[in-house]
């Protein structure tokens, strides 16, 4: 660069001087004296004749010095390779052992199931990873539902009262082990225990039994992850208050033998920063004007759900909205912003159905503070209601909904919402 700047200055201070010569020679050429111009004529032309000579001898072709000379001397580096001597080794590295499942720990709760393996206790040999895999809750295939170092996984939506099938196997670069023993798993059916903890191992011979009903042809997973510290948030039995009624609607006979109920309370994990937790995450607000979005911890995939939230304070007329969402719904903006949302947002006026930030359906009739917003999911009939005070606000809101569903709120600092212990 520096080369290049002393030639551009060489240039400049030549341009400079062939401008100025050029400008005598206007001037000469307007001398009205025809002696006095013949005098300094031919000394004028010398002068544009040398300096014309001098832009032709290479004045504007490129100098360069041999800073830019770069010579590699690579006979130290071909003495080098020259003096290597190459040693092939090949071990023999082999595949790992089945891992164990850990039956303590493994468990059901609601329609989640977590798992747990490790290496067999005398394996010396190097494990890159796990597969877990589960069938669809009907005989069928199994399918990856987690691969990665980790050796817990919880698999959320699965669906109520269904026995799942589970198996791991471990990889590395060689290849990878068999599988571990089957495991038998039955997610809830039980209304009057809040947890269910299947006495393992189940005898393979289980699986076709407790088949209450058909299940869907699609099995609604969400991706996993590890889940030691999901697992033992779960010992707190305050947690889980809130719940949905699931019932079959294929037959009106004997009802009380069909309804299940689902518990739980709001997701930490899943939530906006700014969202605020209290009363064991059953009550919510926030710490920011701007709407933030919390989900509830069970996802939804199939039968009649209803839930309830109360309204412990409303200032200044916000707007929450009330819902179901998928579990990558925007946690930033109002619940019903984005495509992966369905939900009511109401004020002390009126209310609004959203999805994919399309408003339908205003209603007259708001909320206040002590006020119950009710939310019924159909996915039998595959439909969303809503419910102000026990009396439907406005037609049904959605329908056609399908996949899994997580109950969903957003809110801002000025309003408190409590999920309230279901009703009969």
């Amino acid at each position: 660069l520096q080369v290049v700047r002393d030639q551009i200055s060489h240039c400049t201070v030549k341009l400079r001087q062939t401008t100025g010569l050029m400008e005598y020679c206007l001037e000469v050429i307007k001398e009205n004296d025809p002696s006095g111009f013949l005098q300094i004529s031919d000394a004028l032309i010398r002068r544009v004749h040398l300096t014309e000579d001098q832009w032709g001898k290479g004045t504007l072709t490129p100098r360069m010095t041999t800073d830019f000379d770069l010579n590699l001397d690579n006979a130290p580096l071909l003495q080098s390779i020259h003096q290597l001597d190459f040693v092939q080794m090949k071990v023999s590295s082999p595949v790992p052992a089945p891992p164990i499942l850990q039956l303590e720990e493994c468990c059901t709760h609601n329609n989640s199931a977590t798992l747990s393996w490790k290496q067999p206790p005398l394996s010396t040999v190097q494990v890159e990873g796990y597969i877990l895999e589960l069938d669809d809750g009907n005989g069928g295939q199994f399918r990856e539902v987690y691969v990665g170092k980790e050796t817990m996984c919880t698999v959320d939506g699965l669906h109520f009262n269904s026995t799942y099938s589970a198996r791991v196997k471990a990889f590395n670069k060689s290849g990878v082990s068999p599988y571990s023993k089957t495991l038998v798993l039955q997610t809830s059916e039980d209304t009057q225990s809040e947890e269910q903890t299947l006495p393992f191992p189940v005898p393979l011979e289980r699986s076709q039994l407790r088949r209450m009903s058909p299940f869907s042809s699609t099995l609604n997973l969400q991706p996993s992850f590890s889940g030691r510290s999901y697992f033992e948030l779960r010992s707190s039995a305050h947690q889980l208050s809130l719940h949905s009624s699931l019932q079959s609607l294929n037959s009106a006979v004997d009802i009380k033998k069909m309804v299940a109920v689902a518990w739980f309370s709001f997701d930490p994990s899943s939530a906006h920063a700014d969202i605020i937790f209290s009363n064991d995450n059953l009550t919510v607000t926030c710490n920011s004007y701007d709407d933030r979005v919390v989900l509830g911890k069970t996802g939804f995939s199939k039968g009649l759900h209803y839930w309830e939230l109360s309204i412990d304070r409303y200032d200044n007329h916000p707007d929450p909205a009330f819902g179901v969402a998928r579990i990558d719904v925007l946690k930033d903006a109002m619940l019903g912003k984005d495509d992966k949302a369905w939900a009511m947002y109401v004020d002390n006026n009126r209310s609004w159905f959203m999805h994919n930030n399309s408003h339908t359906n205003r209603t007259e009739g708001g909320i206040t503070k002590g006020a119950t917003v009710g939310v019924l999911l159909d996915l039998t009939r595959r439909t969303l209601t809503f419910s102000i005070n026990e009396d439907q606000q406005g037609p049904v809101a959605f329908e056609n909904l399908e996949g899994l569903f997580f109950p969903a709120v957003s809110l801002n600092r000025n309003v408190q919402v409590r999920a309230c212990s279901g009703s009969p």
